[in-house]
């Protein structure tokens, strides 16, 4: 009987590798579909297809919308309904549930390829979300192919959870299926990277929006005029200010190996400046996007206050109309999410990508996951895999992943949920 099974597993792993213009047309199909956020209006379309994707392999599907009253700001970004999908496959097996979010940053300038199209070239598959993280869906869906063609049992029920809003949003799908008792199981989520890595949790990210109202005038004839821009330049100064405090702060969390033992330390971007519109006019409004990535040791609320606090002192005695803030994003940090399935998880890793037992070590990281709010409302053990890597330009331009990991994340998930691997 172990021979049986340890053939099964063979000849599924094998399949997978003879899979690959399959998993490719996957990844062509999920990447052309524009989920970037914001504004996060391709909810639905890729729901649509990830139900046309999953129905084959008999998985039962699911609809669910996050509240508009939930997601949606005053300052505005966020537009269309935040459509997430569950797919589940019936059984009484313990449930697996493997998270995906379907969103992307936006294309961006400097692309040398098309970004919402799939293009390979010497081994690279270039595309928004081929890293992150809409490659993982292909691959996850080539190892569920493999495991029903050889009519492998099964150790768990695999419970697809493609999701909304990771990508800044404030309120996450995952967030909103969590807090709904949505999760059935243990999470698997593929929001991590290529590495023989036992996670230990990330920071958590705040983005908040800064809205400063002058007067608009004539630049030539200013009179009665308050120049937004200007008028902020204190401002930028303060947070400069700030960003200096901040970044001191160092957290006890383990590092990534790339980073050569330096800790890690929370952070303040000024992310983006919109404002003006051309030279004959003062500028009536500016915004400020800033985002804030804070530890697990620091307190949500006690960062939110520093920021604001910074923002009210710096406009102290200015002439402009009005200071706006609005929170536009969120996620919670994660710390501790080790449990008892990651031994099994990481034996699969190591199969699958070839890592050995040696080669793994825990860490962390000072970007953020939307897993946070997974912890928060009670469930605590989080598995993590994924595509990134630290080349492989993740929300920059020319983002890709290769076949080779497509390849062995789908072996890593096909062991892990099979009943023959031990």
């Amino acid at each position: 009987m172990a021979l049986e099974a340890t053939d099964r597993i063979e000849q599924a792993l094998d399949l997978i590798r003879s899979d690959e213009d399959r998993i490719a047309q996957d990844l062509a199909r999920l990447l052309a579909v524009d989920t970037s956020f914001p504004p996060g209006d391709g909810y639905g379309a890729m729901a649509d297809l990830a139900a046309e994707l999953v129905a084959p392999l008999g998985f039962a599907i699911r609809r669910v919308s996050v509240p508009e009253a939930l997601w949606s700001t005053a300052a505005g970004g966020a537009v269309g309904e935040r459509v997430n999908l569950i797919a589940a496959l019936g059984s009484s097996l313990p449930v697996c549930s493997l998270y995906f979010h379907v969103d992307t940053v936006p294309a961006g300038e400097g692309w040398t390829r098309p970004p919402f199209a799939l293009t390979q070239d010497q081994g690279r598959l270039y595309g928004r979300g081929a890293a992150d993280m809409k490659g993982t869906i292909a691959a996850t869906l080539a190892a569920l192919r493999a495991l029903d063609r050889v009519g492998a049992p099964l150790r768990f029920a695999p419970r697809l959870l493609f999701c909304t809003d990771e990508e800044g949003g404030l309120y996450p799908g995952i967030r909103y299926l969590a807090e709904q008792g949505e999760i059935e199981g243990h999470l698997l989520s593929f929001n991590g990277g290529a590495a023989p890595r036992i996670w230990a949790g990330c920071f958590g990210s705040i983005d908040l929006m800064i809205r400063i109202r002058g007067r608009g005038a004539h630049s030539g004839d200013p009179v009665g005029g308050i120049n937004a821009v200007e008028e902020a330049i204190p401002l930028l100064n303060a947070l400069m200010a700030l960003k200096a405090r901040v970044e001191a702060r160092t957290s006890a969390m383990p590092s990534p190996p790339h980073w050569q033992g330096r800790p890690l330390h929370s952070r303040l971007t000024i992310a983006a400046l919109h404002g003006g519109q051309k030279g004959s006019s003062l500028p009536a409004a500016f915004e400020i996007l800033v985002n804030r990535r804070y530890a697990p040791e620091e307190d949500f609320q006690a960062v939110r206050d520093e920021l604001e606090t910074t923002i009210r002192d710096a406009m102290v005695g200015s002439p402009v109309l009005g200071v706006e803030t609005h929170m536009v994003g969120h996620l919670a940090p994660v710390s501790d999410p080790t449990g008892p399935h990651w031994p099994r998880w990481q034996a699969a890793l190591a199969r699958g990508f070839g890592f050995a037992p040696a080669d793994f070590r825990a860490w962390g990281s000072s970007t953020s996951s939307d897993m946070g709010f997974v912890q928060q409302a009670g469930i605590q053990e989080i598995l993590l895999g994924g595509l990134t890597r630290p080349d492989n330009n993740t929300h920059a331009p020319d983002e890709f992943t290769t076949m080779a990991d497509l390849v062995a994340l789908a072996r890593s998930i096909l062991l892990y949920l099979s009943g023959d691997f031990a």
